[in-house]
């Protein structure tokens, strides 16, 4: 008896060193003034930026709203080539 060969699921999981955008965007709403996203994304300087200055008064935070897609590109595109 020959039992049925496990089929791979239908959602494609990212690579584990693959950072999410939806993921990004779940801690920039959450804790984007303390910086979660940037703590997320392995900017630990701006990060810590964010941290002790609000979202750098919210201006910060504001411009990432736009720009955090570019980051996580920029993030996985860095971790593929060994920079990051």
């Amino acid at each position: 008896m020959s039992y049925p060969t496990p089929t791979p699921h239908l959602h494609t999981a990212l690579p584990a060193s693959q950072k999410g955008t939806g993921i990004a965007y779940l801690f920039w709403f959450f804790l984007g003034f303390f910086g979660g996203h940037q703590f997320y994304l392995g900017k630990v300087g701006r990060g810590l930026l964010y941290l002790f200055t609000f979202g750098v008064l919210g201006v910060g935070t504001l411009i990432d709203l736009f720009t955090l897609p570019s980051q996580v590109r920029q993030v996985n595109t860095q971790r593929a080539l060994g920079i990051r």
